[in-house]
């Protein structure tokens, strides 16, 4: 696959734990302004992907290259350099308030509430007092308002309402029209496809298909049995 233009690229990535590889030869690319839903069943090795190639799990073998350039930088170097990666936990400073939040990640509020307006009023109330749904806006408000050129994203909407995963996964489609490439991990397969381009496709470390979201949805029976059910064969 070419990386002319990509944002992130992974090239034959292999990574794990203990000596033990749990994603094997991964090989693709994240280009400004699309977003790429990566699916699976629980042990397919999104995660660990994603850690891979935030620069928070070593290498066995293969590269990571940011804006075409090889990388081997640690999570907070590849921040610098434009990468912002929101965990499935909600990284909230809990004893701050959300105006502390954002002045801790170098964020301007204004921005943040051109995002989230929701949270104008969360302001000056400690983060550990919001509600799932505003710690989740606070998380992603800080990751993109600093103006990421790649976007890693895993489980946004895990445990939340259905019109909270909406305005996240709204966010997100906004941030990739504005030029971020974004990589995200997603339970909800169906809601997701309708806010990216691409998917991935992973089974026990390997990438089994990569496909258009709209033919994802068009054939998304087939891919949650053959793929994402716990009970599909193995």
């Amino acid at each position: 696959m070419k990386s002319d233009g990509a944002a992130l690229s992974a090239r034959g990535i292999s990574a794990g734990y203990f000596g033990q590889p749990v994603i094997r030869d991964l090989t693709f690319d994240v280009t400004p302004g699309e977003v790429i839903c990566l699916l699976g069943p629980n042990g397919a090795g999104k995660t660990s992907t994603l850690l891979a190639l935030a620069g928070e799990l070593p290498l066995m073998s293969g590269e990571v290259l940011m804006h075409g350039e090889p990388t081997t930088a640690k999570l907070h170097q590849r921040a610098r350099q434009g990468l912002s990666y929101v965990t499935e936990e909600r990284s909230v400073f809990k004893a701050l308030t959300t105006r502390e939040n954002f002045r801790v990640a170098g964020v301007g509020p204004e921005r943040a509430l051109q995002l989230f307006p929701e949270l104008e009023s969360r302001m000056d109330v400690k983060a550990g007092l919001l509600s799932g749904g505003e710690q989740q806006m606070l998380t992603l408000a800080r990751a993109l308002s600093r103006g990421a050129s790649v976007l890693l994203a895993d489980e946004l909407s895990l445990g939340l309402a259905p019109l909270i995963v909406e305005r996240l996964l709204q966010a997100v489609r906004d941030a990739a029209d504005g030029g971020t490439a974004v990589l995200i991990v997603e339970q909800h397969a169906r809601k997701a496809l309708r806010y990216a381009d691409r998917v991935l496709v992973m089974k026990r470390g390997d990438l089994e298909m990569e496909l258009s979201a709209e033919e994802a949805l068009r054939r998304l029976p087939e891919i949650e049995d053959a793929y994402l059910s716990q009970t599909s064969s193995e």
